[in-house]
């Protein structure tokens, strides 16, 4: 792996991406270069076309993010912080390709922001989820909370938003927090069968799901319908949609390229 920062190392693994997070002495807390780098290395990954998965992931089996690390905040004000938060949880989040979070552990504060704008969310049995804005005397950015509320509703959101209460693994998929869970000695397997299976995927099809799922769950009252059905029309006429029709004909399997 590359060290992107100090504590942050990247990968690329046949298609996938890899962003680790790597602080695993303070539970991989981001510091504040950890979070201004994220951004450009979200983008990097999404304008690599041998790239077609990015998965985020923290160091060691303790933690994904366990939130801020409070102690590189200390010469941050308030409004610096937000910039920093809104940049990484949207660098995150508007991502072109599938993204996925593959938790273990703690995933606290912000690291629930970042798995929150992933498309995906993997957990090892064992992970805990809190939001501890409430506790500290903070609201949590507005961005993230509309991706929780969508997730999980509004009672839910106002659960875990109100209470700071740690959710455990079975409660988190039982509300549709997290997409599935899986043994912690098989995350790594599964998280690698999805990339997989989205790989092979097409990927103008799956680029096209992905931006009018978040467009119809994020703002309904601002959906573009527009250019959601230029969107299809554009995979309708791909080369890629060729292929499939072809590959189904053939009964083998489809080999896309993104065009």
């Amino acid at each position: 792996m590359t060290p992107a920062t100090p504590h942050i190392m990247t990968e690329k693994s046949g298609s996938t991406g890899w962003i680790v997070f790597n602080n695993p002495l303070r539970m991989n807390a981001l510091t504040t270069d950890m979070w201004n780098a994220l951004p450009g290395l979200m983008s990097e990954f999404d304008q690599d076309p041998e790239v077609r998965t990015i998965v985020l992931r923290g160091a060691g089996d303790k933690a994904f993010v366990s939130g801020a690390d409070i102690g590189s905040l200390e010469h941050t004000s308030a409004e610096e912080a937000a910039h920093f938060y809104d940049a990484a949880f949207e660098g995150v989040a508007q991502a072109r390709k599938p993204t996925i979070a593959m938790i273990q552990g703690y995933c606290i504060g912000g690291g629930m922001g970042l798995a929150l704008g992933c498309d995906f969310r993997i957990a090892a049995q064992g992970a805990q989820f809190a939001i501890p804005a409430a506790r500290l005397g903070l609201a949590y950015p507005l961005v993230a909370t509309r991706r929780l509320i969508a997730l999980v509703g509004p009672s839910n959101a106002k659960d875990i938003l109100m209470t700071a209460r740690r959710v455990n693994d079975e409660e988190a998929l039982g509300m549709g927090l997290v997409n599935r869970t899986v043994a912690p000695g098989h995350l790594h397997e599964a998280v690698e069968a999805l990339c997989l299976m989205l790989a092979e995927n097409a990927p103008l099809t799956v680029t096209t799901e992905k931006q009018i799922v978040d467009a119809m769950t994020g703002a309904p009252s601002g959906f573009d319908n527009a250019a959601c059905e230029k969107l299809i029309t554009a995979c309708y006429a791909s080369e890629d949609y060729v292929e499939g029709r072809k590959a189904f004909a053939e009964k083998r399997k489809p080999h896309f390229k993104g065009r």
